[in-house]
């Protein structure tokens, strides 16, 4: 059995128009998106007749082709328009659209990840966050669900499960985990929204997104301690020119960077350049301590010609970083404590996966962090 939505009667069609045109709007201004502000929608008031309520429904659908889910997510994730009533708003409507495509399906596995990191508790075990869990959390959405899951679903514990083997955000990035996620998801087909199914995603979407929190603030706090060995050695500086900064760089400026990569880390939207340049950091650091001996991560940090936005990262993160506290607290059995959480929620983003985003703006990433 699939999500059933049935058709809206003209005052709640109107009604949703209304709820969803401000937030809508909102996204289409801070992405410069082209599109004309609707004069129905601007009005709102009582319900207009069928054509009225009908181009409201068009300005939508036309704004649904253009959002991107990289900017649906980078935008949920720093703005305050959105609360969870919004969310449920965006659920509803996408769940209600007959025709689905890949994007509909990754912007509705966002949003139930999202809406579901809301609810949990930050500090729940891995262990605790079960079906049984995860689908009572759903049911405004997805009424209640019979907790039987196909034989299929159980691809999704086998990935959760190689997960938490990876002893790295390299492994995790690299290893073909994340891989085997997306194509669980793709394989599904319409079978994705089968509401079992979706619970079963959402549970996937959160719990990869922990395993990721806890890999990337070990390995941040891994340099860290790398740092501090190798100033009470008395090494000043060291040669990171695999993670594109400079042949000679100084270690108080690179411990000023992974405090600022805190904030900057904390949006799943961040491109995957930036998240290379931590691997390729851990990498530098294993090395400078251990020279002539390579590192853990020495197969994958080869070096990588420098995208136009990762050359004014370095100097923009250590602008906007704040003096050195030290090493990176990880809450045990929850990554997603509320120092490094987004303000509108507790977790990250959906189905974890790096973002396919075009490039990483530095001023961008600095805005995201002031909003947190």
């Amino acid at each position: 059995m699939t999500i059933s939505t049935p058709r809206q009667d003209l005052p709640a069609r109107w009604k949703s128009a209304c709820r969803l045109y401000p937030i809508y709007f909102e996204l289409a201004r801070e992405f410069d998106i082209d599109v004309k502000a609707s004069a129905e929608l601007e009005t709102g008031g009582e319900t207009p007749g069928q054509e009225t309520v009908e181009q409201a429904q068009r300005w939508l659908q036309e704004m649904d082709q253009l959002i991107q889910v990289h900017q649906l997510r980078q935008f949920l994730q720093t703005s305050s328009v959105v609360n969870q009533e919004g969310l449920l708003n965006l659920l509803e409507h996408f769940l209600a659209l007959t025709a689905k495509t890949d994007a509909t399906r990754d912007k509705i596995d966002f949003l139930l990840v999202q809406y579901f990191s809301q609810l949990a508790p930050s500090g729940m075990s891995d262990t605790e966050v079960d079906l049984a869990y995860v689908a009572q959390s759903l049911e405004p959405i997805l009424g209640e669900i019979e907790l039987k899951p196909p034989v299929w679903l159980h691809a999704l514990d086998r990935v959760l499960e190689a997960a938490a083997h990876c002893r790295s955000l390299d492994e995790l990035l690299h290893g073909g985990v994340l891989e085997q996620g997306r194509k669980a998801k793709g394989l599904a087909g319409d079978l994705f929204y089968l509401p079992i199914a979706l619970v079963a995603f959402t549970r996937f979407g959160y719990l990869m997104r922990r395993s990721f929190f806890r890999l990337m603030l070990g390995d941040l706090n891994l340099i860290l301690d790398g740092l501090t060995e190798l100033e009470d050695k008395g090494v000043v500086t060291i040669d990171c020119r695999r993670a594109q900064f400079s042949a000679q760089e100084p270690i108080v400026r690179l411990r000023m960077i992974c405090q600022s990569w805190k904030v900057m880390f904390q949006a799943e939207y961040s491109s995957g350049q930036p998240l290379r340049m931590l691997v390729d950091l851990r990498a530098a650091v294993d090395q400078a301590r251990r020279p002539g001996q390579g590192s853990e991560t020495e197969a994958r940090a080869e070096s990588k010609p420098a995208s136009a936005a990762a050359k004014p990262m370095a100097s923009a993160a250590a602008a906007g970083a704040s003096k050195p506290s030290g090493k990176i607290a990880v809450a045990p059995g929850c990554a997603e404590t509320p120092e490094t959480q987004p303000s509108i929620a507790r977790s990250d983003s959906s189905e974890f996966e790096v973002s396919s985003a075009p490039g990483w703006d530095p001023a961008t990433e600095s805005e995201a962090g002031n909003k947190s």
